[in-house]
């Protein structure tokens, strides 16, 4: 029988070439692209200097007042610049200074990041007053003072005075007070209902990968726990909320209660197309004294930098979703130091990634040896096996099976060693699927045709719409997926067929996984894809250099007619094997003499 024994020097060649082929592929459309981006930008201009754009005027919550009649106060920093309306008294506007949306007419990201804007948040409390009519201060027109970074906003109902009080601080942080006065002669509730409504904005690139970030977050038990919530309805009414927030993949809204939320609720609804990602709406209440609302909040509109999230020591640092427990402390003592550290020295975000995927094969390296070693002796003992498995061809499968295992146990093949890489990589690449689409730093950083590595590369656009892909094909997703292919002919040599009916055939199976990793793959971040494409180029290399340099088949033959003649003690795992296969063989034979009394 032929056997697959790996590369031959023709097929080293034609690896060679596709990858020098891939290469000139990835620098011809990075050059191509460069020109179609020059020239949108020109046409942008023009069309912005001919239609220059006109200020959407803010939408009428309240009937009874008329858009002239709304007054705006302002406050700014370095890092926020916000707006005030007098209709609520509530934050009209949030822009953050220090970053940029993308915007699909010009395919970059340079349109000013609002949080906040065209009336898509609007917050207020609600109580009723002894008639029993529902006060809500999202319907109260207030006036606004501005003195220095405070904005002071009073509003009266029927004699009482309610106040907003708004103080921008540096570390994207509003210090917000509302105080009443009077409010006890108009009202006998002892709490106010806090409601928030909230539409997400798309801000980035790859809306369903946004859109799946987008959720509810929140802290209880004095800031000790932590969760989110990214279900139609969320129900929190035990616990006491510290804060309330709606995360987005790379920023979040927050609101801080010094006394805290109780019997909160909340819903949310996705949008399939348009400027929204998600609707969010919460209700939590706040407790009231003598029936006047004296109470302090903060509200943080921030990006989830880590550094920056675990400054506020209030457990912001979970907003960001690197993944649970030890997937979640890989990315952030091992990856994102690691990450920092080689940027730190002035390289580009893609040649980072590149180092990263160095040094972490280095550390994989002596349990990729023992794979490829185990491979190795797989392939030197195949002819026993298939010499095994021609002479039980017809006889009982478990002796079959016992063929085998009991040559595996003479040749000193621990057929398990093989699942450990698999296994040790499993959390790492989990880890990954976290860290690219979620790491800030990468946000905005191009790579070759790659404009920002936490979002697809859309190099080729598709004139329709495919299931699973989308409208596009992404070049390092194509790439990846031609590589894991090229690993997987060379690994799949020394997989068995399947020996009994029904059983399926691995080989057929390992050749479909790089298939479907393209699909997974097209609308995921450009870094994960860039990164698996130069582990597997590197898996490739490894696999040569061990085949042709460091193994010695001879040697190995040699060492596995040795340990056959070595007396071996039947490890624990085998002597488990043998005793389920016993186990098994008994009970078949109970059954055939059963079915035979029965004739």
């Amino acid at each position: 029988m032929q056997q697959n024994n790996g590369l031959d020097k023709s097929q080293i060649i034609s690896f060679a070439v596709l990858c020098l082929v891939l290469f000139g592929f990835m620098f011809y459309f990075q050059n191509k692209q460069q020109e179609e981006d020059a020239v949108k930008a020109q046409q942008q201009k023009t069309e912005q200097a001919k239609n220059p754009v006109k200020p959407t005027p803010a939408a009428n919550i309240n009937p009874n007042v008329t858009p002239n009649s709304i007054q705006t106060a302002n406050l700014a920093n370095k890092q926020l610049k916000l707006e005030f309306s007098s209709l609520g008294g509530q934050v009209s506007k949030v822009e953050l200074l220090e970053y940029k949306a993308y915007d699909r007419k010009t395919d970059t990201a340079d349109l000013p990041l609002n949080l906040i804007t065209k009336n898509n948040s609007n917050y207020g409390f609600q109580f009723k007053d002894k008639t029993g009519k529902t006060i809500n201060t999202k319907d109260l027109v207030f006036s606004p003072v501005v003195a220095g970074n405070v904005v002071t906003m009073t509003a009266n109902y029927n004699g009482a005075v309610i106040q907003f009080v708004y103080t921008l601080l540096d570390k994207y942080r509003l210090d917000y007070k509302v105080r009443t006065q009077g409010l006890a002669k108009v009202t006998s509730d002892n709490k106010a209902d806090f409601i928030w409504d909230y539409q997400v904005r798309n801000l980035e690139k790859g809306r369903a990968q946004e859109q799946s970030h987008s959720e509810f977050s929140y802290a209880f038990n004095n800031y000790e726990d932590y969760e989110y919530d990214g279900r139609t309805t969320m129900e929190e009414e035990k616990e006491t909320l510290n804060w309330i927030g709606v995360k987005q993949q790379f920023f979040a809204s927050v609101i801080e209660s010094k006394t805290g939320f109780t019997q909160s609720k909340g819903n949310q609804e996705a949008f399939e197309e348009g400027e929204y990602l998600k609707k969010l709406n919460y209700e939590g209440f706040v407790q009231m004294t003598g029936n006047e609302l004296n109470q302090d909040f903060t509200w943080y509109f921030m990006p989830l930098d880590l550094p920056l999230l675990k400054s506020y020591d209030k457990n912001f640092d979970e907003i960001l979703p690197l993944g649970w427990s030890f997937i979640g402390g890989m990315n952030r003592y091992f990856f994102m130091p690691m990450y920092n550290l080689i940027a730190s020295w002035g390289i580009t975000a893609g040649w980072v990634i590149f180092l990263m995927t160095i040094i972490v094969k280095l550390i994989l390296s002596p349990i990729m040896y023992k794979q490829h070693k185990l491979s190795a002796m797989m392939k030197v003992i195949r002819p026993e096996i298939d010499e095994a498995t021609a002479k039980f061809k017809d006889a009982d499968p478990m002796k079959k099976q016992q063929a085998t295992m009991e040559i595996y146990r003479k040749a000193g093949v621990n057929q398990m060693a093989g699942c450990l890489p698999a296994l040790v990589q499993i959390p790492i690449f989990y880890a990954l699927f976290r860290f690219f689409p979620n790491f800030i730093d990468l946000r905005g950083q191009g790579f070759w045709f790659a404009k920002d590595l936490t979002a697809y590369d859309d190099l080729i656009k598709l004139p329709f719409k495919v299931p699973f892909l989308g409208d596009h094909l992404s070049v390092f997703a194509i790439a990846c997926t031609i590589v894991i292919l090229i690993y997987t002919v060379m690994t799949s040599g020394n997989m068995q067929q399947p020996q009994q009916e029904g059983m399926p055939n691995m080989k057929v199976l390992m050749y479909i996984f790089p298939i479907t990793f393209l699909f997974f793959l097209n609308t995921s971040a450009s870094g994960l894809s860039w990164y698996y494409f130069v582990s597997n180029a590197i898996n490739i290399l490894i696999i040569l250099v061990i085949k042709y340099v460091i193994l010695d088949e001879k040697k190995i033959h040699a060492q596995i007619q040795a340990n056959k003649e070595k007396p071996k003690a039947e490890g624990k795992f085998q002597k488990r094997m043998r005793e389920m296969m016993e186990k098994a063989q008994e009970q078949q034979k109970t059954q055939e003499q059963t079915r035979g009394k029965k004739k």
